[in-house]
């Protein structure tokens, strides 16, 4: 077989906020049996999703479809205001399951929006995260970009009484340059007083910078509509990897285009699992005289507790 280096990036998949998502599906049909309705995916992955849905979790998209004796999760990424007032108003059990670290941008535009400020959000129009992050807010108390472009034609309501705040898992890089602009058009525009962008997004992409400028190519686990896989492919290609790839399963990777190759970069967005990890390399195992070499960027030990009323007696 030929020769091939694998480098596989650190931290790569889970992070703390998944795990904890995904443990609250888990807790909850435990505590209450199936089954346990989810609003939305609880995380953006299909392996995970389906591997939850065989143990008796129903996903859904709105409220409305689930029955009001049967208890419901919010997925990770949070959700409008409005939806924990509807399942209140119907007397549900309902846990939510959004990552605290989503929580910590939730409130810090409540914060704003108490002190008069209007909030400009940075991040992707439809995404779960962006929509609950607005819904926390009266129409208009929240206007959305997403590119330096957009900042450029952004109307506000009085460009001294700003704030922004970001969706958690976006390029560093690209978000740097759209609050450069923002700060540039508007001076007084106030920021976090701690980064939004998660810990993990960045220590991901960091891992990423670290091994695309020596593989042939790169390969990213995880699912197309998650935002923090996406975005390690642009990083990648952005530090010098000439192929970078989103694959949701070994199945996915294009042979073809990794004909010739001699090394290749191995990561994984946030919400897949390591299962799916070691199926991609099992996979170049049975092609080639594989190699794996290991490159740690940084260390995580971050752990989120889960609601207590799922550490309660049922």
């Amino acid at each position: 077989m030929t020769p091939l280096t694998l480098y596989l990036a650190a931290p790569r998949g889970f992070c703390a906020g998944v795990d904890r998502a995904i443990k609250i599906v888990e807790m909850a049909l435990e505590k209450w049996g199936a089954p346990v309705y989810v609003r939305h995916e609880i995380v953006h992955n299909k392996f995970v999703v389906d591997d939850l849905r065989a143990k008796g979790a129903v996903f859904v998209e709105e409220l409305d479809e689930c029955p009001v004796d049967r208890p419901v999760i919010f997925s990770a990424h949070g959700v409008p205001k409005a939806v924990p007032a509807e399942a209140a108003r119907r007397e549900m059990v309902y846990v939510d399951a959004t990552c605290p670290l989503v929580s910590k941008v939730h409130m810090e535009a409540t914060r704003h929006h108490e002190r008069g400020l209007q909030i400009v959000m940075i991040g992707h129009q439809g995404h779960p995260e962006t929509i609950g992050t607005m819904g926390q807010l009266p129409q208009g108390e929240v206007v959305l970009v997403e590119t330096v472009a957009d900042v450029a034609t952004l109307e506000v309501r009085d460009p001294e009484r700003l704030a922004y705040v970001t969706q958690t898992t976006l390029s560093v890089d690209d978000t740097s340059d759209v609050v450069a602009a923002l700060q540039a058009r508007f001076p007084a525009i106030v920021g976090p007083h701690k980064e939004d962008i998660c810990y993990a997004t960045t220590n991901r992409q960091e891992a990423v910078k670290a091994i695309a400028p020596k593989s042939d190519a790169l390969l990213v686990v995880g699912a197309p509509n998650s935002s923090n896989s996406r975005r390690l492919v642009e990083v990648a290609s952005r530090a010098g990897c000439n192929y970078a790839q989103l694959v949701q399963r070994a199945s996915d990777i294009d042979w073809r285009a990794l004909d010739g190759i001699k090394s290749v970069g191995i990561t994984a967005g946030a919400s897949a699992p390591e299962v799916l990890i070691n199926e991609v390399i099992d996979a170049f195992r049975s092609r080639y005289d594989v190699a794996v070499e290991m490159v740690e960027t940084a260390q995580e030990n971050v752990e989120f507790k889960v609601p207590r009323v799922l550490r309660e007696p049922a």
